[in-house]
């Protein structure tokens, strides 16, 4: 039997070994292509509102999901928002301590696992969060108010919170205690000036001129605060709606009698020259031609 061609040998195994080649990198490609359609979060963001808290984060999610895990600094790593599409993720139930540092991260990975997809997906960090210092203060609300003479009584209600103690929504005074103040901003309904004053309790007692209508509106402070110290101010309350009515009405029907008048001087000045204007006319066409 004659010994096999060298050549042919060569080429076989030339053959071979660009098959292989051509399958791993095929294998390559594939997996390439499924780990490049996710992406990292970003412009992570936390949304807190009297202790309601919601993180959020971009992009929308492409052929991919998001989960959302959080901790404190000490403890272990709970999933909350599991293979969700949105960009939101609403964390006010796992913060427990008002005065804890939590920590949140986002992560980028596949509806469906296969075996060979790693165990850990792609995440991305969201800053650190302590609920007691980062919350934004609500818009507060006037409860009560009455003036007597040169007394004026304002009472603030405190807004109740999303943070539960014992199953129970707590308040902004329950949870801040002597941290929290109010400022009142008041000033004459005639009148543009304003003055504040300011309280550690819910209640107002200023002095303010005998017969006169005052407006008011207040707003909650955290002093201790660095940054986020102050809430939106309140709605605008006065003690005399009927006089601020009656001064409203009074410039609207000013402004409209001004108008009246300048339409009614402005016939009257057309109206004088159109007249005007035919008497001349009129003359005119009367006067006899002069007979040469």
């Amino acid at each position: 039997m004659a010994p096999p061609n060298l050549c042919v040998l060569v080429a076989a195994a030339a053959s071979v070994r660009t098959v292989l080649l051509g399958f791993l990198l095929l294998v390559q490609v594939s997996l390439a292509t499924g780990t490049s359609d996710i992406v990292l979060a970003h412009n992570i963001t936390w949304k807190s509102i009297d202790f309601k808290t919601i993180l959020e984060w971009e992009p929308k999610p492409v052929n991919y999901v998001y989960s959302v895990e959080i901790s404190t600094r000490w403890g272990d790593w709970k999933k909350k928002c599991f293979q969700i599409k949105k960009t939101e993720c609403d964390l006010t139930d796992e913060m427990k301590n008002v005065r804890e540092t939590y920590i949140a991260r986002i992560l980028s990975e596949k509806p469906e696992k296969s075996d060979g997809d790693p165990e850990e997906s792609l995440h991305a960090n969201a800053p650190y969060f302590i609920p007691y210092v980062d919350t934004n203060l609500g818009q507060p609300r006037i409860q009560s108010f009455e003036q007597n003479d040169t007394k004026l009584k304002v009472t603030v209600q405190d807004s109740i919170t999303s943070f539960r103690h014992n199953g129970t929504f707590q308040t902004l005074r329950q949870i801040f205690n002597q941290d929290l103040t109010y400022t009142l901003y008041y000033w004459r309904a005639s009148s543009t000036g304003k003055k504040s004053a300011n309280t550690g309790t819910n209640e107002f007692l200023i002095e303010v001129d005998k017969g006169e209508s005052y407006c008011f509106n207040v707003q909650a402070v955290i002093p201790s605060r660095r940054a986020k110290q102050k809430s939106p101010e309140s709605a605008i309350l006065c003690t005399s709606q009927d006089k601020v009515v009656f001064k409203e009405l009074f410039f609207i029907v000013g402004a409209v009698v001004f108008v009246i008048i300048i339409l009614i001087i402005i016939l009257s000045v057309t109206l004088y020259k159109c007249s005007k204007a035919r008497a001349k006319r009129d003359k005119k066409e009367n006067t006899p031609l002069n007979v040469a």
